[in-house]
C-alpha cells in the first residue's frame, strides 16, 4: 500500500490538474469501485456531477478531493489507492486502461474542456468514498469517516511530544506502534524499517522500555526519510505505483534495509536481515540494531 510520501506525490499532481476545475460527468465501471459508498455507484456518480473541485488533501495515507456545489456546500471524495490504485491525467481520448475503473471528465470554470481524471486500479483492493467534512484544523475540514486518524509527522497539526508520551505509557513493539494509524499516521512498513535502522533501534523493542529521547529520535527520523523519499517522488518497485502523470518513484535506490535482505548493511557491513512481523516483513540490521 503507498505509504504518505507516495500518496502525497499524487496529492500534490491533484492539486495541480484536478483542483479548481468542475467536474462535467463522471462514469463508475462495475459496482466495486464504489463499494464503500453503501447508496451505490449511481448515487455516488450523482452527487460528484457539477461540483468544482476545490482542494486536494491528504491526512497520513488517506487522500481526498474537497467536492463543492452550487450552494458552496463542501463535502469530500476520498480516493482509496488500496495496493494498486493509480490516479491519472490523461486526454480525454486516451486508449482506455485496462483496469479502468472511473473517469471523470473535468471542465474550467469557463466551460471549456480540461484533461480526464482516471482512477486505474488492477488489484482493485481501491475505491471512491464520500463523506462529510467535520471540523479538524483543515480550512474545509476532514472527512468524517477518517476523523479518528492521527495527524501525520509533515502536518501543522502533528504535536510529537503528544505522540511520545502515548507511545512511552503503552507495552507494545516499537514498530507495532509506528503503524498504529490512530497513534501517528503515515507510516508504513517501508519507512518504519527505514526509520528504525536510522535511529539504531530494533522494531521489536517495547515501547515502555525506550527513553523518550530514542522515542522522539525515531519519529524524527521517520519525518527524515518521508520528506527525503518526497523528494524523489516515492518508493515504486514495480509499475502499480505512479503519479498522475504515469511516471514512477526512485527512492527505492536509496533505501537501506527495507528489500536489502542479505544485502551488507550501509553502515557496518552486517548483511541485513528479514523477519516476520504482524503479517508483514521488517528488515534490519543485526549488529546495529540489537535486540536487548
Amino acid at each position: 500500500m503507498p505509504e504518505l510520501p507516495e500518496v502525497e506525490v499524487v496529492r500534490r499532481g491533484l492539486a495541480e490538474h484536478v483542483v479548481g476545475r468542475r467536474v462535467a460527468e463522471v462514469s463508475l465501471r462495475g459496482a466495486r469501485v464504489a463499494r464503500r459508498h453503501a447508496p451505490g455507484p449511481r448515487d455516488l456518480e450523482d452527487r460528484l456531477r457539477g461540483r468544482l473541485v476545490r482542494a486536494a488533501e491528504r491526512r497520513g495515507k488517506y487522500l481526498w478531493l474537497v467536492v463543492e456545489d452550487e450552494t458552496g456546500q463542501a463535502d469530500a471524495l476520498i480516493l482509496h489507492l488500496g495496493m494498486s490504485g493509480q490516479l491519472l491525467v490523461e486526454p480525454p481520448d486516451a486508449p482506455a486502461e485496462k483496469h479502468l475503473h472511473a473517469t471523470f471528465d473535468l471542465v474550467e470554470t469557463s466551460g471549456e474542456p480540461a484533461p480526464q481524471l482516471r482512477f486505474v486500479d488492477q488489484r482493485t483492493f481501491g475505491g471512491l468514498a464520500w463523506s462529510e467534512l467535520v471540523a479538524g484544523g483543515r480550512a474545509f475540514g476532514i472527512p468524517e469517516s477518517i476523523a479518528h486518524i492521527a495527524p501525520d509527522p509533515l502536518e501543522p497539526a502533528y504535536d510529537q511530544a503528544d505522540v511520545v508520551r502515548r507511545m512511552k505509557a503503552r507495552h507494545v513493539a516499537v514498530k507495532r506502534a509506528l503503524l498504529d494509524q490512530r497513534l501517528v499516521s503515515g507510516i508504513g512498513n517501508i519507512y518504519a524499517d527505514e526509520a528504525l535502522w536510522r535511529a539504531r533501534v530494533n522494531g521489536v523493542r517495547d515501547t515502555d522500555s525506550l527513553t523518550r529521547p530514542t522515542l522522539a529520535r525515531v519519529l524524527d527520523h521517520a519525518a527524515e526519510v518521508m520528506r527525503e523519499a518526497l523528494e524523489q517522488g516515492g518508493t515504486s518497485f514495480d509499475a502499480l505505483y505512479v503519479n498522475v502523470n504515469g511516471a514512477s518513484g526512485y527512492f527505492d535506490r536509496s533505501l537501506a534495509v527495507y528489500g536489502q535482505q542479505g544485502r551488507p548493511c550501509p553502515r557496518c557491513g552486517t548483511p541485513v536481515r528479514r523477519e516476520a512481523f504482524m503479517n508483514r516483513s521488517s528488515h534490519y540490521c543485526p549488529r546495529c540494531q540489537r535486540r536487548r
